[in-house]
């Protein structure tokens, strides 16, 4: 395993009697791409601000290789930032806004010119020295913002939702071009998102915060397949959840009662016991509406009761008995035929695709 490079041990800040970051310990592998996850006032942002000194800490400790950079300013500690809106000098040509921080340094004029021509190299910008940013795209100008942090070779990089500002398709061919330079640079990377896809896509651990707290950190594949919580659930991925009763308790299956008739069968995980409350958990892709029945287990008559086409996808929501209903997401086959509003269907979900969770 790597070496831990940023260590955050117990950190808080309170802001009078709120707690924007509450009790936070988090470690930061070198060469990793570590993505912070949560909704609007998670504290995802007030955390990478504490580590890039922006906010002051109301308690614990930040140390970057075992030293510890309370007390230093922004300029002394080593890290490269960039800020949602870029923050490029709009009356600088791209030469001279990504050398900024080297003259802030004292840099030589020799130096100086070979790491801008190397930053610019990394970020593909070669022949772009002499543009304004005005005469850069939303896509250029995200990279000169990133060049700029890494032209003075950082100890890690810190991102603030810096693609947010862009459209849907430019946007995922930045988070391409930005986990390829990152990956071929091999510099530490802490990124800040609220958009879970752009999270699975680029991280190499994803840390899910909400109301200030860490929930769970693990590889994007952990997340979405096994979360911790419904929260977790919900928010790393579509999810179908519903809830129940175990009912027995085998080597091989848990079997729950949902409502008043359905019988879920799971595969055992964590300390399930006959009698407990149970919440379940299948990813849409994992379900399946049939035309008649495999005699599999989980397989229940539904009414589909919801078709949306999304080019790619086929999106529905099948109604089984009175009470549950589960949404199927398959990818879109040109000569298959599509579920109908109305029509009866079988819905499989293999037990082996539930994950279960504790009931909230």
């Amino acid at each position: 395993m790597s070496r831990v490079l940023v260590e955050v041990r117990h950190v808080s800040k309170r802001y009078g009697a709120v707690s924007a970051v509450d009790d936070v310990s988090l470690d930061i592998y070198e060469g990793e791409f570590l993505t912070l996850l949560g909704p609007s006032g998670s504290g995802k942002t007030t955390a990478l601000m504490l580590i890039a000194g922006f906010e002051e800490l109301t308690a614990g400790e930040i140390l970057i290789r075992g030293r510890s950079i309370a007390a230093l300013p922004p300029e002394k500690r080593d890290i490269g930032m960039v800020f949602q809106n870029y923050a490029l000098f709009p009356h600088l040509r791209v030469f001279d806004n990504v050398a900024f921080p080297l003259r802030m340094r004292g840099a030589a004029r020799s130096e100086i010119a070979q790491r801008v021509r190397e930053s610019l190299r990394a970020v593909r910008l070669e022949g772009f020295e002499q543009r304004l940013p005005r005469q850069l795209s939303g896509g250029q100008q995200q990279r000169v913002a990133l060049a700029r942090a890494l032209v003075y070779r950082p100890s890690i990089l810190l991102m603030d939702e810096p693609l947010a500002a862009l459209d849907k398709k430019l946007r995922e061919q930045m988070q391409v071009e930005l986990k390829a330079i990152q990956r071929e640079l091999g510099v530490s990377t802490l990124y800040v998102t609220h958009d879970q896809k752009e999270a699975l896509a680029l991280s190499d651990r994803i840390a899910v915060m909400k109301a200030g707290r860490l929930v769970q950190v693990g590889a994007p594949i952990d997340l979405y397949d096994r979360p911790a919580d419904r929260f977790t659930a919900e928010f790393v991925g579509e999810a179908n959840l519903i809830e129940g009763l175990v009912t027995a308790v085998g080597d091989r299956l848990v079997h729950v009662r949902v409502g008043e008739r359905l019988d879920v069968a799971a595969e055992p995980c964590g300390d399930v016991t006959v009698g407990r409350r149970v919440g379940l958990m299948i990813r849409p892709e994992a379900v399946e509406a049939r035309e008649r029945p495999e005699g599999t287990p989980n397989e229940w008559p539904g009414v589909v009761r919801e078709v949306v086409f999304l080019g790619d996808l086929v999106r529905c929501v099948v109604r089984i008995g009175d009470s549950v209903s589960l949404k199927v997401v398959r990818q879109y086959q040109k000569d298959e035929v599509t579920p109908k509003v109305g029509q009866t269907v079988t819905v499989a979900a293999p037990p082996r695709r539930w994950t279960i969770l504790p009931s909230p």
